[in-house]
């Protein structure tokens, strides 16, 4: 087998090499690489092991202007310092490897209409067969719907009719599941510490806290303002502290109850004897919390690969439908509990 060492330093070998080494066409060859069904299993395994001996790599633009195709999908998504972005972005890397495509990403630290613009004429330049954008803010869904591109867009999370391709978690069960559960222990007024008023995540969950009370005729506790931070969350929790009628808080994520549960114990408010606290999303932390948080639970790799799926779906010209939304589930771990008489 060739090194890698030998490969860099001679010129590349040729499509018709790699036929002469595996005793096939170069049509043959072609098929192989353009995952073709009509290829015998032994005769593709003979093509794929002969590429790898001669260390073949075919030329992108070559692979374009002969098939019409690029096999590369572009994702926009923003805010990748995140839990759910990252994994999300991850989902689709993957789900795309495993079809035979490339996944350009294109990663914006803050979100703007003119960021994502210019971030989708920069994948379009790539001669993509779709776009996944991952930016779950209000008006990048209007801007994404708003688009005339000839490629198909998928939206992920942030769906609002007229969307027509989309992949998402229902936020709104999934806080409706967390309020359901404190309320269902006993707690009567529920506290909300809120994400973002821009971020479609946040008002979804937002409408899953008040669906929780009112389907039990009662009213929701205090809001409280976040941005995703712990930070945001121990500023919170500050005043949770201070407020005796407060028994529970469902926060909107789980990055903002690490924080007020800081807090909490700051301020001598012991979790879950005096405050029951609920997180969202499930982060690989949450079950190290002190005490070990009770969140939902959401499967952001799995939405990244049905966000691929929709993609290469709409690629293979199938109906273009809004799939179910993915349910969360909810994990109860120690945070949680019936309030005090």
């Amino acid at each position: 087998m060739a090194d890698a060492g030998s490969r860099r330093g001679s010129r590349s070998p040729s499509m018709a090499q790699v036929a002469e080494r595996a005793g096939v066409s170069h049509q043959t060859v072609s098929r192989v690489l353009n995952d073709a069904s009509l290829v015998k299993e032994e005769t593709r395994l003979r093509v794929l092991a002969a590429i790898e001996e001669l260390g073949y790599r075919r030329n992108f633009a070559a692979r374009i202007l002969a098939t019409n195709r690029s096999r590369r999908i572009g994702m926009v998504t923003a805010h990748l310092a995140l839990h759910g972005p990252s994994m999300i972005a991850l989902g689709v890397q993957e789900a795309g490897y495993e079809a035979g495509y490339d996944v350009s990403l294109v990663g914006l630290s803050e979100f703007s209409a003119e960021l994502l613009d210019n971030a989708v004429d920069r994948l379009s330049d790539q001669a993509v067969e779709a776009i996944v954008v991952a930016v779950a803010h209000r008006e990048a869904a209007d801007l994404t719907r708003s688009l005339q591109l000839s490629v198909p867009i998928v939206t992920v999370q942030g769906v609002a009719a007229g969307t027509p391709l989309s992949a998402s978690i229902d936020q709104e069960a999934g806080a409706a599941l967390a309020v359901g559960h404190l309320l269902d222990l006993g707690h009567r007024h529920v506290a909300h510490l809120a994400g973002p008023a821009d971020w479609v995540e946040a008002e979804q969950r937002r409408a899953g806290w008040r669906r929780a009370h009112e389907e039990r005729g009662l009213l929701p506790g205090p809001e409280l303002s976040g941005d995703w931070s712990p930070e945001s969350g121990h500023r919170a929790g500050l005043l949770v502290a201070d407020d005796p009628h407060v028994t529970a808080v469902f926060a909107g994520n789980d990055s903002m109850a690490l924080g007020l549960l800081n807090a909490l114990h700051e301020r001598g408010r012991r979790v879950p004897d005096d405050v029951s606290v609920v997180g969202f999303d499930d982060v690989p932390e949450a079950a190290y919390f002190w005490p070990a948080l009770t969140t939902v639970a959401q499967d952001f790799a799995e939405l990244g690969r049905r966000a691929l799926s929709v993609a290469l779906g709409a690629v293979r010209g199938e109906d273009e439908t809004v799939r179910d939304p993915i349910l969360p589930t909810l994990t109860v771990r120690r945070s949680t509990a019936a309030p005090r008489e």
